[in-house]
């Protein structure tokens, strides 16, 4: 009796281990092993776009003072000349460089900066870089105290001459700003930033190639294509 214990005993044992399934077996972690998660390229690409520096916040801010007094200078011409051709130009930088104050000051809203108000009355003189006063250095292609009163002066021809000369002038101006700007380490990156600046650009190089037209014009009494 004890015999057939022992060997039912072995039998149930035996089937126990074969019914038991092995332990799953765990590989050690590779050193070398990619971690299981990694920068998304396209949320870096959008961190790049949507990122700025203060190269983009003095350009904005510089830019709006600049506009400000091509309104200015825009704003004289239906008082000082019956040029017909500069009234048309008067009206597109009207509209234009108002609209492009406007993307300026809501880009630094928007991105919790101060946004400063472009002084239209002041003929210029306030519209230093970065919002300074007379001691201070225009920015690239700004008219003096003394060129704004000059042309406020003129009438007819002489005003038409001095217009398409100081505006010249000016435009450039904008343009090296443009440049300064993509010059400047890390700027220009952000995409409002990057769009308008080069819209700022090319809007004042063609702007430059008519009104340089309308003075080869007007200075020889030639009609240019």
């Amino acid at each position: 009796m004890v015999t057939k214990l022992v060997a039912l005993a072995v039998l149930v044992a035996a089937a126990c281990a074969e019914s038991t399934p092995p332990p799953a077996a765990v590989s050690p972690a590779s050193p070398t092993s990619e971690p299981a998660t990694s920068a998304d390229p396209v949320a870096m690409v959008d961190s790049l776009r949507n990122s700025f520096t203060a190269a983009d916040v003095e350009f904005m801010e510089g830019m709006i003072h600049h506009h400000a007094q091509a309104l200015v200078m825009a704003r004289m011409i239906p008082t000082h000349t019956s040029n017909g051709p500069l009234q048309v130009l008067a009206g597109r930088i009207i509209i234009g460089q108002n609209d492009e104050i406007a993307i300026m000051q809501n880009w630094l809203r928007n991105n919790g900066q101060s946004v400063p108000e472009p002084d239209t009355m002041a003929a210029g003189a306030h519209a230093m870089h970065g919002g300074g006063h007379e001691a201070h250095a225009l920015m690239p292609g700004m008219l003096t105290a003394d060129q704004m009163a000059q042309l406020d002066a003129a009438r007819g021809p002489e005003f038409d001459r001095l217009f398409l000369t100081f505006m010249i002038q000016h435009h450039r101006g904008a343009v090296s700003m443009v440049k300064e700007l993509f010059d400047s380490y890390g700027a220009g990156q952000d995409e409002t930033v990057f769009k308008f600046a080069s819209d700022v650009n090319v809007d004042q190089s063609t702007e430059i190639a008519r009104m340089e037209k309308m003075l080869v014009s007007l200075t020889l009494g030639v009609e240019t294509q």
